[in-house]
C-alpha cells in the first residue's frame, strides 16, 4: 500500500475536511459544530501560516487521512513544554473507513512518522492529544511515543508525548518481534 501526501487546499478540500472534522468520531478535533465556512477559514489560516501545514494522505489517489505538521515553538504547547531544536508537532485524523482494515490506523501513523523523520532536521515528534482520548494514547505508544505528562492547553487538558527517531525505529523492531 503506497501513501502519498498532498498539501491541503482549504477551498477545494474544505467539504471533505468538514465531513471528517465534524463527524462524531472526530470529537477531539473540537470542530463538532463547525460550518463549512468555519472549516475552510481554519485551514486557510493554517495554509497562510509559516509554522503550520496541513496535508491529505492518499492511498491509490483517494484521501484517507489528514495530518498537520507544526512548529511547537510557535504553538501554545511551547508554554507548557521545553521545545528543543529538531522538534516538530503532529496532528493526525484518519477518515472513517468504508470497511475496517485491521492495523490501518497504525500503518498510517507509521507512514506519517517515517515521512516526518525523512526530514533530517527532525529529531523528535511532539503530540498533545486530549488526555481522555485513550485510543490515540494506545496507538501513540505502539508507534514509539513516550508520555511526558498531562498539560493544560488553552482548549484542552492534553497528554503530551514525544517520539524520537530512535524510539520510532525501536517500535518498528518490536512490532516485527510480536
Amino acid at each position: 500500500m503506497s501513501m502519498q501526501f498532498t498539501e491541503v487546499d482549504p477551498v477545494a478540500d474544505g467539504p471533505l475536511l468538514h465531513e471528517w472534522v465534524t463527524a462524531e468520531r472526530a470529537v477531539f478535533w473540537q470542530m463538532q459544530g463547525a460550518s463549512l465556512a468555519d472549516v475552510v477559514a481554519a485551514y486557510a489560516e493554517i495554509d497562510a501560516s509559516p509554522h503550520h501545514h496541513a496535508f491529505l494522505g492518499r492511498v491509490d489517489g483517494e484521501p484517507v487521512f489528514l495530518t498537520e505538521r507544526y512548529d511547537p515553538a510557535a504553538d501554545p504547547v511551547s508554554q507548557v513544554f521545553e521545545v528543543e531544536p529538531g522538534d516538530v508537532g503532529m496532528h493526525l485524523l484518519v477518515a472513517p473507513p468504508a470497511a475496517p482494515v485491521p492495523g490501518f490506523t497504525l500503518a498510517v501513523m507509521r507512514t506519517v512518522l517515517a515521512w516526518l523523520f525523512d526530514d533530517p532536521v527532525v529529531h523528535r515528534v511532539v503530540v498533545e492529544p486530549d488526555a481522555s482520548n485513550t485510543a490515540i494514547h494506545r496507538l501513540n505508544a505502539r508507534a514509539g511515543f513516550v508520555v511526558q505528562g498531562e498539560v493544560e492547553l488553552p482548549t484542552k487538558r492534553a497528554l503530551l508525548s514525544t517520539c524520537t527517531r530512535d524510539q520510532f525505529l525501536a517500535s518498528l523492531r518490536e512490532e516485527v518481534l510480536r
